[in-house]
């Protein structure tokens, strides 16, 4: 009889043991694709930030093109809007569907405002706007490197929360799924903003 207490115990300090390490397993998981959203915030505020210099430099080249530079800045604020607003919610994928619209918006409209710099010869030569295009073409590409991450970072927490037993764990302490950030119109924000200033 001593020795089925003993048994007992021992398994059910090896369960324990288990469940803890699977418990840290997913919090550690879903803090790694956590930061990985912080730093698309980070990447998209510098992006938010560079096209009110970009669209001034711009304005007196642009003079007839202020549709074209109105339907930046407000794609511009409205992104940046829903950032300040709703601050790393992964979680919600009502919430990512809007962020990712927003992004995508926004992308769209540069792509538009890229394609009338080239229009514009004294523009496309203007040291400035040449800077600000680079800087803009920069930060492009180190928003797709940081989503990249956040990506892969939410596919392994999400695959680390439905295996088995993990499932057990992450549905008993309420570990939600994470949704990746996928943009709506991938051809238009998969590239950076084409930008031939030469």
């Amino acid at each position: 009889m001593k020795m089925f207490v003993w048994l007992f115990i021992i398994f059910v300090v090896l369960i324990v043991v288990f469940g803890v390490s699977i418990f840290n397993k997913l919090v550690r998981a879903r803090n790694q694709a956590k930061n990985g959203f912080a730093q698309i915030d980070v990447q998209l505020k510098r992006r938010h930030d560079l096209i009110p210099n970009l669209v001034e430099t711009a304005k007196r080249y642009l003079t007839h093109e202020e549709e074209t530079l109105t339907r930046v800045i407000s794609a511009r604020n409205h992104a940046q809007n829903l950032q300040d607003s709703h601050k790393h919610q992964p979680d919600s994928q009502e919430h990512m569907a809007l962020f990712a619209k927003a992004e995508g918006m926004l992308s769209k409209a540069l792509s538009q405002f890229s394609a009338v710099v080239e229009a514009y010869p004294e523009l496309k030569a203007d040291s400035m706007i040449k800077e600000l295009m680079d800087e803009l073409t920069n930060t492009e590409n180190r928003i797709g490197f940081a989503r990249q991450h956040y990506n892969d970072s939410v596919m392994f927490y999400n695959n680390d929360r439905e295996v088995f037993p993990n499932n057990l764990v992450s549905t008993t302490f309420g570990f939600r799924p994470l949704s990746p950030l996928v943009f709506a119109d991938r051809d238009t924000i998969a590239k950076a903003p084409n930008v031939n200033l030469g």
